[in-house]
C-alpha cells in the first residue's frame, strides 16, 4: 500500500454538477425547490423533493436512470482507477447523499475503489426515498460555523485523521471545490495536500486564507487536469518514501565487537570487512 488517503468531496468535484440539482433539473422541481429554499435548510428540503416524486409516481428506478445521465468528466474515472491501482486508500466525504453517490460510481464501475463514502445517510420507506441529515443537528449541533447543520466536514476529517495515525498512514490528499471544503482544508496538516477546483469557492477561500493553510496546495481546472495533478503527488510522495526506503538500507559489518549495521550512503572505514 501507498500508505496515502485520498479524499474526494463528490459534487462538482468527481461529478460536474450537484447531484441534487440534476435531480430536480431532470424531474422539473427545481423552481419549486428554490421558492421553499429561503424558509428551510437543504437537507430536509431533498427529502421533501423526494417525497414529491414518489406522489408524481416516480419510482426508485427512475431516479436511477436520472442518475446514470450525471454529466463527468472522461478523465475523472481513469484518475480514480489509476489512485487505487498504487494503493492509495480512497474516500468520499460530501454533503450529498449516498444513494446519489453509490448509484452514479457504480454506473461508472469505481464503486469498489473506495474504502469508506461519508455522506448524508438514505432510507427506502415503500418505495420513496428518505433523506436524512449525516448529524442531527436537531438533537444537537457540530457547532461549526463554517458548515452546513447537517455535516461539518472538518469534523469527519479529523476523525479520520486519528484512524491514519493508528494505520500509520501519514499522507493525505484532499479535492474539494465547494464552501463547505474550507473547513477540511484548514484541517489538513503539514505534508498534506489539498487540491481546490479553479474559479471555485474553495479556490478563492484557500487563496485569501493562505496564512491558516498548512497543506501544500494544487489547483485543477478540470478532469483532466485533476488526473494529471493528483497521479503527479501521488507519484512525488511514493518516490520520496522509496527514497528513504533506499536511503536508509543497512548491512552487517563483522569488527572486532560483534556485527554492526552500517549506512550504505556512508563510506566503509577500511578496517572492516563487509559480510553479506
Amino acid at each position: 500500500m501507498a500508505g496515502i488517503v485520498v479524499i474526494f468531496d463528490f459534487d462538482s468535484t468527481i461529478i460536474e454538477c450537484d447531484s441534487d440539482n440534476w435531480v430536480l433539473d431532470e424531474t422539473g422541481l427545481t423552481e419549486k425547490f428554490y421558492q421553499l429554499l429561503p424558509s428551510t435548510h437543504w437537507n430536509p428540503l431533498m427529502d421533501k423533493m423526494m417525497n414529491e416524486l414518489h406522489s408524481q409516481g416516480k419510482t426508485i428506478q427512475d431516479i436511477v436512470q436520472i442518475l446514470s445521465r450525471t454529466p463527468m468528466h472522461p478523465r475523472i474515472v481513469p484518475a480514480i482507477e489509476a489512485a487505487y491501482s498504487l494503493g492509495c486508500d480512497l474516500k468520499i466525504v460530501s454533503d450529498a447523499n449516498i444513494f446519489f453517490i453509490e448509484t452514479i460510481l457504480k454506473h461508472h464501475g469505481v464503486w469498489n475503489c473506495f474504502s469508506d463514502v461519508i455522506a448524508n445517510p438514505i432510507h427506502v420507506n415503500e418505495g420513496r426515498l428518505n433523506i436524512c441529515p449525516y448529524h442531527d443537528y436537531l438533537k444537537s449541533s457540530h457547532g461549526c460555523n463554517l458548515c452546513p447543520p447537517n455535516m461539518c466536514k472538518g469534523l469527519v476529517i479529523e476523525r479520520i485523521q486519528n484512524s491514519l495515525a493508528a494505520a500509520g498512514k501519514k499522507k493525505l490528499i484532499y479535492l474539494g471545490d465547494g464552501n463547505g471544503d474550507f473547513c477540511p482544508s484548514l484541517r489538513l496538516k503539514d505534508g498534506d495536500y489539498v487540491m481546490p477546483r479553479k474559479d471555485f469557492p474553495l479556490c478563492d477561500l484557500v487563496s485569501k486564507n493562505s496564512n491558516k493553510i498548512k497543506a501544500e496546495v494544487h489547483g485543477w481546472r478540470d478532469g483532466k487536469e485533476l488526473e494529471h495533478v493528483l497521479l503527479h503527488v501521488i507519484d512525488k510522495e511514493i518516490g520520496e518514501r522509496n527514497n528513504i526506503n533506499n536511503s536508509t538500507q543497512k548491512v552487517s559489518v563483522d569488527c572486532k565487537m560483534g556485527p554492526i549495521a552500517i549506512d550504505t550512503r556512508q563510506p566503509l572505514p577500511k578496517a572492516l570487512s563487509v559480510s553479506y
